[in-house]
């Protein structure tokens, strides 16, 4: 898996969110963006991860942030998570992990003795001209939230 390079245009997407509109990174020129790659939603890391995200939504708002979660899930799955969870930011569905391929988070995984591929869990952090400032790979669910807001505090 290799990352793209930072310093960079961060490579360009469009995909459907949770309510099948189109979404692209471009759309967003101006503010930073958080694009969070997550294995399934639904799912206990997953569900605490986008919860810590959802109750910062002020907080990324002062940061001129949005949040933006890409998993390989359909839109009517990223629906019932939003709609379950109460989340308040956008979901994108990448069923064809096209856009985890270009971000280099698609790869093989072990879990429980099984192999398997699938999306690592990582997190790209956008500027509002759209380079990509930084990468982070060592995700923890409880605090990713806090993480990504001190890094965009300090650096952007």
């Amino acid at each position: 898996m290799t990352y793209p390079e930072t310093g960079k245009k961060a490579p360009a997407f469009s995909l459907p969110d949770q309510n099948r509109n189109m979404v692209s990174l471009a759309d967003y020129l101006g503010k930073n963006v958080v694009v969070y790659f997550y294995p399934k939603a639904s799912t206990p890391g997953c569900t605490v991860q986008a919860c810590g995200i959802r109750d910062y939504k002020r907080v990324f708002e002062k940061l001129n942030a949005v949040v933006l979660g890409i998993s390989p899930d359909a839109p009517q799955r990223l629906v019932n998570f939003t709609e379950k969870q109460g989340l308040n930011f956008t979901l994108l569905a990448d069923e064809d992990h096209a856009v985890a391929e270009a971000y280099g988070v698609w790869g093989e995984k072990k879990f429980m003795g099984r192999v398997f591929d699938g999306i690592h869990r990582t997190t790209f952090i956008v500027d509002a001209d759209g380079i990509l400032r930084q990468v982070m790979d060592k995700v923890k669910t409880k605090t990713h939230h806090e993480d990504v807001a001190r890094y965009i505090e300090e650096n952007l």
